[in-house]
């Protein structure tokens, strides 16, 4: 059985996982508040972390990656689920810190945001699966496939048109490189 960490587990904690949340009233096996400290785990000990419309609350996003890093196993996956920055929920909700877009992890790809590896962080990871979602009318209309399978569409419409065909919600499966 594969060791899942449900991170900002909430209500519904993702099955056969140990889940963590900083609310008591919540289906979580371990209390701890990620922005106040570490993982209470030892490094390398999950398989999957997965964190489900968390990222973007939490004080900071380059502690919080290296925090998951240092938990999952070599190879292990980060599974992240965040709005798009041009989402009305990315805005709408005063908790979230952080807006996000589907480059926004490549600062800890080993190539890095720029052509080079990060400075600021040592974490490493290897994006083995991206999915942007769009509002249902760009879906069916055939962006959704475009932005999810051709990186060059994928830029062009981040940079030129993510304000028109807007984006909904992004599901990050990144590969934990050690």
């Amino acid at each position: 059985m594969p060791r899942i960490l449900d991170v900002g587990c909430g209500p519904k904690k993702y099955p056969g996982s140990i889940g963590i949340d900083m609310n008591p009233d919540t289906a979580a096996d371990v209390l701890c508040h990620l922005d106040q400290g570490s993982l209470p785990f030892r490094d390398s000990v999950f398989d999957e972390v997965r964190a489900v419309h968390l990222i973007e609350h939490v004080d900071n996003v380059i502690r919080t990656i290296e925090e998951f890093h240092r938990v999952a196993r070599p190879g292990g996956i980060i599974f992240l689920v965040t709005p798009h920055y041009t989402d009305f929920s990315s805005f709408c909700d005063p908790t979230h810190r952080w807006h996000l877009n589907s480059f926004s992890f490549w600062y800890f790809y080993p190539e890095g945001l720029h052509g080079e590896a990060s400075w600021y962080s040592c974490a490493r990871l290897k994006q083995r699966r991206l999915r942007v979602r769009l509002l249902q009318v760009w879906r069916y209309l055939g962006f959704e496939f475009l932005v999810n399978h051709s990186l060059r569409f994928r830029r062009f419409w981040e940079f030129y048109l993510c304000y028109v065909v807007r984006g909904k919600v992004m599901e990050f499966e990144l590969e934990v490189l050690k």
